[in-house]
């Protein structure tokens, strides 16, 4: 069977990278994902390099190079193709030790058996090496046959079989690092494999021990899950494997959590939820994703049954959007985002209910609303939001329509009332300026005002003279 890979300045720089390696007399093999992906037929993003070479060696043989982790075995190589620098992580057949940190090894012993260095590794399906000696470059594009494809593991009989397992004990794997957890489920999601049995309850077993790795792996994690596009597979073997009430027990508590049958046919909060990541496509935003995910996870804190004492009445989470926002910047604040994230994630919670009302703004208010940074990110998540419940998209419509056909400077005009004018025509400075500034630029937006003097005789008229 041959294999056809897609030239790539990765591709290149491995392979080259590769045969200095050879040249000198050490072994050297493509490792890793970009096997798994070959065999999947997918375009590889990185192709990652194991050699019999000491990091000492591999320096000597390459002239630019970064020592991320020569106490592990792994250099950077840098190698031009076409211009641009080309980055390649190169790294010493190793076996490791004891992992005393749940993250590295405390100590690696180098080797030059890849039998050795493979039993290391996570996941059969990630475990396969690949002899780039064996590339020949066609007419159309590199190829490979399969049979230089080194396999100790059983990856290919479990990428046959779509199955995450691990390699050896899944205890000891998940010990070792405990994100392999996470990227299990991940990995599961994104090719649409299942969990082997003994992997799931592995995981299932462990999952409290998730909190020992830092936030900011978590989150890298968690936003991948989101943004490849299987994010509802992705939470849902997070909810089963037991991982989700770790990580984000405010997802959990969605569960059960009934709506209001007229608007939410589809069932509680959880399933809800999860039919908007559904909607997720591959590459979406970090801030979309994250927005959709959370933005009804202040529900469960503020559900209320219908009141029997009160016939019709049906289920309703008065101020859910406020209790929402404060949970959204607690779980941002937990995950370490940067401030311009948060701040996007936190307005699409705190906005997604304004859609309700876009009908009835004043022009003003739509104004306001329709220059919200992003805010085709707004529309996406209140178009899933509908999709996701009653289906009906006419707000959705109305909204995208007038955001669409409204010049920008139409929303956000130059002001014909600013601080100054207020200041150069005698108002001093106070808590009220802010007011009247709004209140001048309400009137612009509206088109009751047309000049600085017109809105200087409005707020004359309505905040008194200077």
């Amino acid at each position: 069977m041959i294999l056809r890979l897609t030239d790539s300045p990765a591709l290149e720089a491995a392979r080259h990278i590769a045969a200095t390696l050879r040249a000198a007399g050490h072994a050297s093999c493509f490792a890793g994902g970009c096997v798994r992906d070959l065999l999947l037929d997918h375009a590889a993003k990185d192709f990652d390099v194991a050699t019999s070479a000491t990091p000492t060696e591999i320096i000597a043989l390459f002239p630019r190079t970064q020592q991320v982790g020569a106490h592990f075995g792994v250099i950077l190589v840098l190698h031009e193709v076409a211009g641009e620098d080309t980055t390649t992580e190169v790294a010493t057949f190793r076996h490791d030790g004891a992992y005393l940190d749940g993250r590295r090894p405390d100590a690696v012993r180098f080797t030059t058996d890849p039998r050795e260095d493979v039993q290391r590794r996570d996941f059969t399906i990630n475990g396969m090496l690949l002899d780039p000696a064996q590339i020949t470059d066609s007419p159309d594009t590199p190829q490979v046959d399969v049979s230089a494809v080194l396999d100790f593991v059983g990856g290919r009989e479990d990428l046959a079989q779509k199955l995450v397992r691990t390699i050896g004990s899944p205890e000891l794997r998940f010990t070792e690092d405990k994100l392999r957890m996470l990227r299990g489920v991940r990995f599961a999601a994104r090719f649409g494999f299942s969990i082997d049995s003994g992997t799931l309850a592995a995981i299932q077993l462990l999952a409290p021990e998730i909190a020992q790795v830092s936030c900011e792996r978590v989150r890298d994690e968690l936003t991948r899950m989101l943004t490849e596009g299987h994010a509802r597979r992705a939470f849902e073997l997070l909810d089963l494997s037991g991982l989700l009430a770790q990580v984000l027990p405010e997802i959990t508590r969605m569960h059960g959590v009934q709506q209001p049958r007229e608007y939410h046919p589809e069932g509680d909060v959880f399933v809800h939820t999860m039919l908007l990541l559904a909607q997720l496509p591959p590459g979406a935003s970090p801030t979309l994703a994250w927005g959709m995910l959370l933005h009804d996870v202040g529900k469960p804190a503020t559900f209320q049954p219908p009141n029997p004492a009160k016939p019709g009445d049906r289920i309703r989470f008065n101020g859910h959007v406020e209790v929402g926002v404060r949970i959204a910047e607690e779980i941002l604040r937990r995950l370490r985002f940067s401030s311009d994230e948060t701040a996007q994630i936190i307005a699409l919670v705190r906005h997604h209910m304004q859609f309700g009302d876009v009908k009835l703004m004043k022009q003003s208010t739509l104004k306001r609303f329709l220059r919200l940074p992003k805010f085709e990110e707004h529309l996406a998540l209140h178009r899933a939001d509908c999709l996701s419940a009653h289906a009906d998209l006419s707000l959705y419509d109305y909204a995208k329509s007038a955001y669409e056909t409204t010049e920008p400077d139409v929303v956000r005009p130059t002001l014909f009332v600013t601080g100054r004018d207020l200041i150069a025509a005698g108002y001093k400075p106070s808590p009220r300026f802010k007011q009247m500034l709004e209140a001048a630029e309400d009137a612009q937006l509206e088109g009751q005002i047309a000049t600085t003097e017109e809105g200087l005789q409005l707020l004359a008229n309505r905040f008194g003279p200077t």
